[in-house]
């Protein structure tokens, strides 16, 4: 695949886990890759270094994309730097510590629906602004990273991620409807239990392992399974795909 085929593409929280596994595949697929950050510069800076030893082209771009104004100048520099977007990978989210709804902040319920939902919103609002046919644009694909827990509810863990990730999946479905006629396609994928750090920060570091039983292939997936379902739904050959939840979790 050559990069007139795909373009430039936007990976949110591209600095680590499936969002750094979804931008070195999209890398080697012909992409030129904007891996977002919002703290943590040198995992971001390794994603790109490792990216432009393979011959790829990326940029670093830190923002939060929970605040509407370092998302409008993210957006300006990936235009800058980059060119045409033509891809965006809604991957930043947060998870919290383990508790039941009757414990949870105000404030924690906000940084979780800010950070995922609202953040989403805000990076696809430009991106089809930016695609969109109605606006000039030549078309695109939008990849929104949901969870499998949109539809388990994390009962006594985290039922604000969850509800968070359910509003993203209607948010899927509703863009897609949206802008199937402007040459963008929308859809989510929705990981299951992922070896990744995102355990870690909610409380849970050996969660995948303590849970593996529960999973119909028995065992925790990786983030390269799911960046190869990311970077197809992101494809020409996912051309006629849209709307689509596509669940990664080996059965859950």
């Amino acid at each position: 695949m050559d990069k007139s085929q795909t373009g430039a593409l936007l990976v949110t929280g591209g600095g680590r886990g499936i969002g750094a596994a979804t931008a070195r595949l999209a890398a080697r697929q012909g992409w030129a890759v904007a891996v977002n950050f919002v703290g943590n510069s040198l995992a971001a800076d390794d994603v790109v270094r490792d990216i432009r030893a393979g011959g790829g082209q990326a940029i670093t771009v830190q923002a939060d994309v929970s605040d509407e104004v370092q998302v409008l100048r993210m957006f300006e520099k990936v235009d800058a730097k980059l060119g045409q977007l033509t891809g965006l990978v809604n991957n930043a989210g947060v998870v919290d510590v383990t508790a039941r709804v009757d414990e949870m902040s105000a404030a924690r319920i906000r940084r979780m629906f800010d950070i995922n939902v609202l953040g989403s919103f805000l990076c696809a609002r430009e991106a089809v602004r930016r695609m969109s046919t109605r606006h000039g644009g030549v078309g695109g694909a939008i990849v929104n990273v949901s969870s499998a827990a949109s539809r388990l509810g994390s009962p006594g863990q985290y039922v604000d991620y969850s509800a968070a990730k359910g509003a993203v999946d209607a948010f899927t479905i509703g863009l897609a409807r949206e802008v199937a006629n402007e040459g963008i396609r929308v859809n989510a994928v929705r990981p299951g239990l992922i070896e990744t750090e995102i355990h870690a920060s909610g409380g849970l570091p050996n969660r995948v392992n303590d849970l593996k039983g529960q999973v119909p292939m028995q065992r925790g997936g990786t983030a390269d399974e799911v960046a190869q379902a990311i970077v197809w739904l992101l494809s020409d050959a996912a051309s006629y795909t849209t709307m689509s939840l596509l669940d990664v979790s080996g059965g859950r």
